[in-house]
């Protein structure tokens, strides 16, 4: 039983799962890898052709698998906690088609842009979707529904996403963008991940910081209030950590949406409503979850790729739909 296990080894069987799903995401693709190459490539100075497409190619591709799931996994938790909306998802409110637009209107408009600066315009692309969203769901009496969030999110993703492409065809770069935003982990560099990692972790550090207070935010404001904590101050922080991590999985492999929406629930279901376990263990689980969809992308019609963005939606969609028949207001 859930209450009857404690967090400590369902936190070591999660940490076990993530090293198994680590390491048959290095080991299984188009070229063949074994174990030993695998650990070579950690451990020794070795430059055969096998090491070298692991050091190069196939770690940091998985190493940013590793850190997009975490990502998108602790930013949806925040997400529904704050919103205490079963259905919220970076994906699915609007942030990661903010950050979409703005990459589009960046590359547009600056297209010198280095890395950390496109970076950037993806956290101010996801928080001018987020405002808008929830702008919108605000603007009618009646507070923030689960389905009014998740509509309004729609209506602005769909927008969003038509900006983008519309920018695309008018500055003829409609490829540049695609390739950004096609919600996958082909050519990942260490570059990248070195400029987008310690946003992630930063994220994620803040998320645990404050669990706490998103536990109790995430039953009731009145009790939060009563408790004496700033909700107006912690719902800032904690929106600016989900634009963070929003932003940064753009930045880094484009579109990807119901990750965010799928493993908070399961998380759920294993540790229980108290954010302080939610949190690490939705970063476990997300960065595992990627690892197996990426995976899969690379195996299933090996030496093509199916896009892992198709792999995440095929898993997702009836993941929402499941959530969405037994009542989008169960946190409300």
């Amino acid at each position: 039983m859930m209450t009857k296990t404690p967090f400590i080894f369902k936190l070591f069987a999660g940490i076990l799962v993530l090293a198994g799903a680590f390491t048959a995401s290095m080991v299984f693709g188009a070229a063949d890898i074994t174990v030993k190459d695998v650990w070579g490539a950690l451990t020794s100075q070795d430059s055969s052709k096998n090491i070298n497409i692991i050091r190069e190619i196939r770690l940091p591709r998985e190493v940013a698998a590793i850190f997009v799931g975490i990502a998108l996994s602790v930013a949806g938790a925040i997400m529904q906690g704050i919103t205490r909306n079963p259905l919220a998802d970076p994906g699915l409110l609007g942030l990661t088609a903010g950050a979409n637009a703005a990459l589009a209107i960046t590359l547009a408009f600056i297209p010198a842009a280095n890395y950390f600066g496109i970076t950037v315009a993806c956290f101010i692309g996801a928080a001018v979707g987020s405002l808008l969203v929830f702008g919108i769901g605000a603007a009618k009496k009646g507070g923030f529904s689960p389905l009014r969030i998740v509509l309004a999110g729609t209506a602005v993703s769909m927008f969003l996403y038509a900006v983008a492409e519309g920018i695309g065809l008018v500055f003829k770069i409609s490829k540049d963008v695609s390739m950004w935003t096609a919600g996958g982990l082909v050519g990942t560099s260490w570059g990248q991940l070195e400029v987008i990692v310690p946003f992630i972790v930063g994220g994620v550090l803040l998320a645990l910081l404050l669990s706490r207070q998103l536990t109790i935010l995430s039953l009731s404001e009145e009790v939060a209030i009563g408790l004496g904590q700033k909700i107006a101050l912690i719902k800032f922080i904690l929106m600016a950590v989900i634009v963070l991590l929003a932003g940064a999985s753009v930045a880094l492999v484009g579109n990807m949406a119901f990750i965010g929406l799928m493993v908070p629930h399961i998380v759920r279901a294993i540790v229980g409503t108290d954010y302080r376990y939610i949190i690490p263990f939705s970063a476990i689980l997300g960065a595992a979850f990627m690892l197996v969809a990426d995976t899969l992308g690379r195996t299933i019609n090996a030496p093509y790729e199916t896009p892992v963005v198709a792999i995440v939606a095929i898993l997702g969609l009836p993941f929402f739909l499941l959530i969405v028949r037994k009542g989008g207001n169960s946190f409300s």
